[in-house]
């Protein structure tokens, strides 16, 4: 999609906000004062795609695709906004890299960053995305997500190698899996890049949500010296963010 496209699906969003009982296609290119065919071309995509709904009367509204990600804008800021503290706090005691990073089309997304002195040089950064089944953040989604909606994503994932260490029989992961869920954090064992040591707990909203997951990472030798420590302060924080986004925590 180009640039002038990109500018009119936006502009089209915006105006519809003002017109809860929609428009036709006629009408929005007259208002955005762009030709008819290619108005009705976007449109038509954004239709297609669950952006925009249309009625009998061929007038357009915003669709239920934009509530999706309406909500999920909504949860990383509040994300972002209550676990920020907590995630500076935990840097500043582990004197590692602490990352946070949400569920997005069965990918890890990156939502927080927080380096110290001593972080040491990593390809993971706030907006990039990341493979869940080698990752320690993407293993405590898998770990602590409903068996099916893990099953599915299983089904649909290739476990291509990333380096040595990289786990590619599905079996070998879910038993792995079945441990992490049992201790309540997840590991990553140079298995996304070499010489980096994982170790990643999940956030949970009200209603038990999955609603994201924090990691600490490091060089390994430095990271299992101080393994347990680690584990238990990255816990007590996952814990406090979960509660302060309506978790009553049971673990």
């Amino acid at each position: 999609m180009s640039v002038k496209s990109a500018k009119r699906v936006l502009e089209i969003f915006e105006l519809l906000t003002s017109y809860p009982n929609g428009l036709t296609i006629k009408e929005i290119s007259g208002l955005l004062s762009s030709p008819q065919s290619s108005t009705f071309n976007v449109v038509k995509t954004l239709e297609d795609n669950g952006y925009l709904t249309s009625d009998i009367g061929k007038k357009y509204t915003l669709g239920a695709k934009l509530i999706e990600i309406g909500n999920s804008a909504m949860e990383s800021m509040d994300l972002s906004k209550i676990g920020t503290p907590h995630l500076t706090e935990l840097g500043q005691y582990v004197q590692e890299t602490v990352f946070m990073a949400v569920l997005s089309d069965e990918e890890l997304f990156y939502i927080s960053k927080i380096d110290n002195n001593r972080s040491i040089r990593t390809t993971a950064q706030p907006g990039f995305r990341k493979p869940l089944y080698c990752t320690g953040l993407g293993k405590a989604f898998l770990a602590f997500m409903p068996a099916d909606l893990r099953d599915s994503i299983l089904e649909r994932t290739e476990l291509v190698p990333i380096t040595e260490k990289t786990l590619t029989d599905r079996r070998m992961l879910e038993a792995q899996l079945e441990t992490f869920y049992a201790q309540g954090y997840s590991i990553d064992d140079e298995e996304n890049e070499e010489g980096l040591y994982c170790l990643a707990a999940p956030v949970f909203g009200a209603g038990n949500k999955l609603m994201a997951a924090v990691s600490v990472a490091g060089p390994k030798e430095r990271m299992t010296s101080r393994k347990q420590d680690i584990i238990v302060r990255l816990k007590e924080t996952t814990k406090r963010i979960s509660a302060g986004l309506g978790h009553n925590d049971s673990r």
